[in-house]
């Protein structure tokens, strides 16, 4: 299984990308920074799109995807839990934000199909073992873990807050990529948010580990790229991979990582 980092930031710079992660060039996981690293061909490889929610940071690559399926006259089937689906069809592709791609050029062959996905199922999406969980963040959330045919597998929080050992029983990755925007100096703010700081991962990690026996690599999406917010990240991760004895690292645009 590979894994692409397309976008691994919270905000949009010459150098940093909203989140985007690609695997197997051919499943992406959100579409902040969806297009923006692809080349038309490498785009018009990608079979299926898993959104965790609706903020316009997790989705702004859909639409220029949408325009190339379009005219391409291809099909891009999207996956998501129905409040995010309602949030797009509502807000997004209405014909007013942008075209009504999911009947255009026709009903029939429209080049978005959302597809509503469940939480706590196991589904099959183009040959991968799709668990959607819910994650705790200001809009109705999931995350993802995604199994391939060899039983390698990921899982992608998308933005959340504390919580997520609701959701390990039900799971056993070989890479976690974790939302973790800030560092520890917003340590008290950040779960009214929805997002991680490296001080409120570690005893996600450690429950995790106590639970399933092993603790897997982490690597830490998200990233706000200012006010030294990333150095700090940096520090405090580092500080945590070193108690537990894990690797944890920050992702970054072009990061590539087989399993």
């Amino acid at each position: 299984m590979n894994i692409r980092i397309l976008g691994a930031h919270a905000l949009e710079s010459t150098t940093t990308q909203f989140v985007s992660i690609l695997v197997d060039g051919v499943l992406a996981l959100d579409a902040g920074g969806l297009t923006q690293k692809l080349s038309l061909q490498e785009q018009e490889k990608i079979k299926a799109v898993l959104l965790t929610h609706s903020h316009a940071d997790h989705i702004e690559g859909l639409a220029g995807l949408a325009m190339h399926a379009f005219l391409s006259n291809i099909t891009i089937e999207v996956y998501a839990i129905a409040d995010t689906i309602t949030a797009l069809t509502t807000h997004v592709f209405n014909s007013v934000i942008h075209p009504n791609f999911t009947r255009m050029p026709s009903p029939d062959k429209p080049a978005l199909r959302f597809h509503t996905i469940k939480p706590n199922r196991t589904q099959n999406i183009n040959d991968y073992s799709i668990f959607a969980f819910p994650v705790r963040h200001s809009v109705p959330s999931v995350g993802y873990q995604v199994t391939d045919q060899e039983g390698k597998s990921i899982l992608y929080t998308g933005d959340t807050g504390p919580g997520l050992p609701s959701c390990w029983e039900s799971i056993s990755p070989s890479l976690l990529i974790v939302d973790c925007a800030v560092s520890d100096r917003w340590i008290s703010g950040a779960p009214a948010l929805g997002h991680m700081t490296p001080g409120l991962l570690k005893p996600e990690l450690v429950k995790f580990r106590q639970g399933k026996g092993y603790l897997p690599p982490v690597v830490l999406v998200h990233m706000v790229p200012m006010l030294d917010e990333e150095k700090e990240i940096a520090k405090e991760a580092a500080q945590i991979a070193q108690e537990l004895n894990t690797t944890i690292k920050l992702g970054y645009e072009g990061m590539e990582i087989d399993i």
